[in-house]
């Protein structure tokens, strides 16, 4: 009989000295950054990778280094909905920074369209929001990095990045074609003009036959 393979989590339960506090809340920053969900006060989770086991084991030996405690263990749900319980929790943690990305994102339509509205088109606009776009962009691979299990919003998060990309595409065009009206378009190249040669003066040939002058 064959059985459903199912999830395997990497668990790290921990505990480190009470003070100084700005360790304990770098070391929550640092699982959090991870994207590991936390199943209840320092016990959190993550899927099963090479790259996770490193991460924890790192965390890990900082705990043990500041007389702290922690322990890793590779676990499995105990059913499927246990599984997606926690699958859930994934989801949930990563559409939060979805949701976070598109208010970023109306920002930047708003920024775009006010210039727009404003009849404000300028090179230097389209440099300051190209840069706010590949921050954008940034952001996004660093959500999807930790989707480990696809969620929601995700899609919306792409679609509302590709229309910010269109956006900036279409005032960049405008910026170009008021530019170029406003210079004039490049004239031809005119044929250099031909210089018309300089004839010297030449002196008069005496007809062969013409009687040489008497002295």
């Amino acid at each position: 009989m064959n059985q459903e393979k199912k999830t395997s989590w990497l668990l790290l339960t921990y505990k480190v000295p009470a003070e100084p506090s700005k360790f304990r809340v770098a070391i929550w920053r640092r699982i959090r950054s991870l994207g590991a969900v936390y199943l209840q006060n320092s016990i959190c989770v993550l899927p099963t990778t090479t790259e996770h086991q490193r991460q924890f084991r790192m965390i890990q030996a900082d705990i043990d280094r500041a007389d702290g405690e922690a322990v890793i263990f590779e676990t499995l749900a105990l059913d499927a909905k246990q599984e997606e319980r926690v699958v859930a929790y994934f989801k949930h943690d990563r559409d939060q920074d979805y949701e976070e990305f598109l208010d970023k994102c109306g920002d930047y339509k708003k920024e775009i369209e006010k210039e727009v509205k404003a009849d404000h088109y300028t090179f230097a606009e389209v440099k300051e929001n190209d840069e706010d776009l590949k921050k954008l962009k940034n952001w996004l691979e660093r959500i999807k990095v930790l989707d480990f299990y696809g969620a929601p919003a995700r899609a919306t998060a792409e679609q509302r990045l590709a229309e910010c990309e269109e956006l900036l595409e279409a005032y960049a065009n405008e910026v170009f074609e008021r530019e170029q009206n406003a210079k004039g378009e490049p004239l031809e190249k005119p044929f250099p003009a031909k210089r018309t040669a300089t004839k010297r003066p030449t002196a008069k040939k005496k007809p062969a036959n013409e009687p040489k002058k008497g002295r």
